[in-house]
């Protein structure tokens, strides 16, 4: 699993260029465009999931939310196989901009939900489409993250563009906690949803204004290997060809499809079945503080060049290891106390002043630690396994379709109310 390609930094003979100065040296420097990457994730995918991580998007029932999480996984599944292609031939600003365009529907779903109890095959729909364009922007946004830095930054750039993604989730949960600090019922007010769409809408701009890929010039000189502009067949036939020339990536496929299986127990039958809507929003508040620490916290220590890089990969494979036995032994001692039929939705909930709610919300801060520490892990081994972004956007693509392939047989498995 921890076999890699490149070296630890570039040789000394590959040809170096001069950075450009002043405006268009901020402009085109790395770190600038991780930053806006990071704030595309902040304000699409990540003010989404401060949604979803209220558990059932914030409604009574989880069901209709988890049908609809079943949908958008599935599709999602499919077409980030697909979407290191698209991302090949139109290229990565132009996919992550399409990609933002699902996001906006997804969150305008739950609205038109909360106003027509009975829009449930709209927010289904919803989820659908909106598969399409995760699938597209994740792929996008895996080969810029994992294409601009060098060996020595690539922890630190992954923990720049989680820290500003889950800042998305943190704002969005600020913003549902500041509607519904004062409510004590099971769901969320239109007023949390209109302020989610707004930020998100406008984060559908920032890849327009990204720079191209090609112009790149990374902080050690070398530029970032221009991305091939094939036709589609002879791209189609990449995703064949990367399988056949870095084989140990399926190595990491169970790990990919096991990566965000938790999702559907942590947010629906977690968070939603034992919380009423105040406690849920604070949950979902820390839940997303965790993860900005969590990231930042492993992606400093896989930067750590006094350590091998195999060395380094083995122990942060420990570190999540270690936390997913710890984790899930902690969730299941809660489960075993509670069923489906014991927390209906329109049950009394825990509120936070209640007796025993700080155990329970230490427990979902590490839960968002896990999550975060598991995907910059991935993201890492990956990128020290090709500095092709051509290679890496199909990188990305198997991650992304394979982990949503596991979370949608996850939510599917709870929308039909399997133990």
């Amino acid at each position: 699993m921890f076999v890699v390609g490149p070296t630890q930094e570039a040789p000394k003979d590959v040809q170096r260029y001069e950075r450009p100065k002043g405006i268009k040296g901020f402009y085109y420097n790395p770190y600038t465009q991780m930053a806006m990457l990071g704030l595309v994730c902040f304000t699409c995918p990540g003010l989404y999931n401060a949604m979803t991580g209220l558990g059932g998007g914030g409604q009574i029932s989880a069901t209709t939310s988890a049908n609809a999480n079943t949908a958008l996984y599935a599709i999602f599944a499919f077409f980030a196989f697909f979407a290191g292609s698209i991302t090949n031939v139109i290229g990565a600003r132009l996919t992550l901009f399409l990609g933002t365009t699902g996001y906006v529907l997804g969150l305008g779903s739950y609205l038109a939900l909360n106003i027509h109890p009975n829009a449930g095959w709209f927010l289904i729909t919803a989820g659908a489409i909106q598969g399409v364009c995760a699938g597209l922007l994740w792929t996008a946004q895996g080969s810029l993250m994992m294409s601009y830095p060098t060996d020595s930054q690539r922890g630190k750039f992954i923990g720049v563009i989680w820290t500003i993604y889950n800042l998305g989730g943190v704002v969005g949960a600020a913003v549902s906690l500041g509607e519904n600090i004062h409510m004590k019922t099971n769901s969320v007010g239109n007023g949390t949803y209109i302020a989610l769409i707004v930020l998100n809408a406008i984060g559908m701009v920032v890849p327009l204004l990204m720079a191209d890929p090609e112009k790149m010039i990374r902080t050690d000189g070398t530029k970032v290997t221009r991305t091939r502009q094939p036709t589609w067949r002879s791209e189609f036939y990449g995703l064949y060809h990367t399988l056949r020339t870095d084989p140990m990536v399926l190595l990491l496929f169970p790990m990919f499809f096991s990566s965000i299986w938790y999702y559907a127990w942590q947010f629906n039958d977690y968070n939603a079945a034992l919380f009423n809507i105040r406690a849920r929003a604070l949950n979902n508040f820390v839940y997303w503080i965790a993860q900005i620490l969590g990231s930042v916290g492993i992606g400093m220590f896989l930067d750590q060049q006094y350590l091998s890089r195999r060395t380094r990969a083995f122990c942060g494979w420990v570190v999540v290891f270690l936390l997913v036995f710890c984790v899930h032994i902690w969730g299941y001692i809660y489960q075993r106390q509670y069923t489906r039929q014991s927390t209906p939705p329109d049950s009394v909930k825990m509120d936070i002043y209640d007796k025993g709610y700080p155990a329970k919300i230490i427990l979902y801060i590490f839960c968002g630690a896990l999550d975060a520490i598991w995907q910059t892990v991935v993201y890492w081994v990956l990128g020290t396994m090709s500095d092709d972004p051509a290679k890496l956007a199909h990188f990305a693509g198997f991650y992304k379709g394979i982990q949503s392939a596991g979370v949608a047989i996850a939510f599917r498995a709870d929308a039909v109310g399997v133990p």
